[in-house]
């Protein structure tokens, strides 16, 4: 196995640029997410290390290769898509060893690791199947073993669940866990889905307009964000972001929660403005009239209000159990101002 190393890497597509000098380092065994918004650049990127797109600038290395300008061939990597890619015609077997088949490989080394391979992923009994007689999940999974029989040094994921209903893409979020605890190999996945970023990785790389946000474990970025962007994508439902002004002596207040926050970072001068930022479980429901219910997500042991303040802002407030007050209805929002973060103009950190 190794580990991916990124240095200043650049991409363009004739006057776009696309990527913007990204700086990153995957270590050996590591499981890496790259998350974002559509557009961001992350399957560009992944692309890049695969070697299916060229590097405009920059350099690559896999282990102690600079693969900058080595054939995706040649790279030692394995990557499974979005579209599971399967020949029809052929079992699943086939499908699994046809890489090794294509390459001259001895047959019976082919169906070593194509059994192998079955066993990790728990197709054993699906292996003289065709693709049409299996389900979504059992399409991914063969497509990952197919991956796993290159024996290759690093694993790419681009996207490989947006195609699977809900309960599917748990499962399968559970299988990659698993096998990436089984092999141990190099993982570098793609996905928009920041819950699938949360409960994978061991390293999540939050990407916007094809530059790094921020690096970090998972709840790192979670608790400790170093700008607005990381803290409203990281975290579901969203984090809730008001309005501020600061006052005198370390406060900002917030009219959109009737309340002063004290505060005792760096701010900037009184009567500027900030973004407070507060995660749906830090409000809680009391009574009073200060905001109007928009709507409320009953899940059983959770629920979601949605409210607006007298200000227009919208919140939303997590609350356990079946808390549903009535559309339309007023009550009052109080929070926990130890768990506020603020935010300066520019987007930045306030610490």
């Amino acid at each position: 196995m190794a580990g991916v190393v990124l240095q200043k890497v650049v991409k363009r597509f004739g006057e776009a640029q696309v990527i913007h000098g990204v700086d990153l380092t995957v270590e050996d065994g590591e499981f890496c997410v790259f998350v974002g918004p559509s557009g961001c650049g992350k399957s560009t990127l992944l692309r890049m290390v695969a070697g299916l797109e060229d590097t405009s600038d920059g350099m690559i290395r896999i282990g102690d290769r600079d693969v900058t300008q080595v054939d995706a061939s040649e790279r030692g990597v394995a990557m499974v898509f979005q579209t599971y890619a399967l020949y029809p015609h052929m079992t699943v077997a086939e499908n699994m060893g046809f890489g090794l088949k294509m390459t001259g490989h001895p047959k019976a080394e082919t169906d070593r690791k194509v059994a192998e391979a079955a066993r990790i992923l728990k197709l054993e009994e699906l292996l003289s199947r065709k693709p049409k007689a299996l389900s979504g999940g059992q399409r991914q999974r063969v497509a990952i073993g197919r991956a796993i029989v290159r024996g290759p040094e690093v694993f790419l994921f681009d996207e490989p669940l947006s195609n699977l209903d809900a309960e599917l893409r748990v499962e399968m979020r559970v299988e990659i866990a698993r096998l990436h605890r089984e092999i141990g190999a190099t993982m570098i996945y793609v996905t928009h889905d920041q819950v699938e970023a949360m409960t994978l990785a061991d390293k999540i790389v939050v990407l916007r307009k094809g530059r790094v946000e921020q690096v970090g474990k998972p709840l790192e970025l979670y608790h400790n964000p170093d700008n607005r962007f990381v803290a409203g994508f990281i975290g579901s439902p969203a984090m809730n972001f008001v309005a501020g002004k600061v006052g005198p002596a370390g406060s900002v207040r917030a009219d959109a929660l009737g309340d002063t926050i004290a505060f005792s970072g760096a701010l900037p001068p009184a009567g500027s403005a900030v973004e407070i930022g507060l995660r749906p479980q830090h409000l809680r429901v009391i009574d009073g009239t200060s905001h109007r219910v928009d709507m409320t997500e009953a899940l059983g042991g959770v629920s979601f209000i949605h409210v607006s303040a007298s200000t227009g802002e919208k919140l939303v407030i997590e609350a356990k159990g079946d808390v549903t007050p009535p559309i339309g209805s007023q009550i009052g929002v109080a929070f926990d101002g130890n768990q506020a973060l603020f935010f300066g103009a520019d987007g930045s950190r306030l610490r």
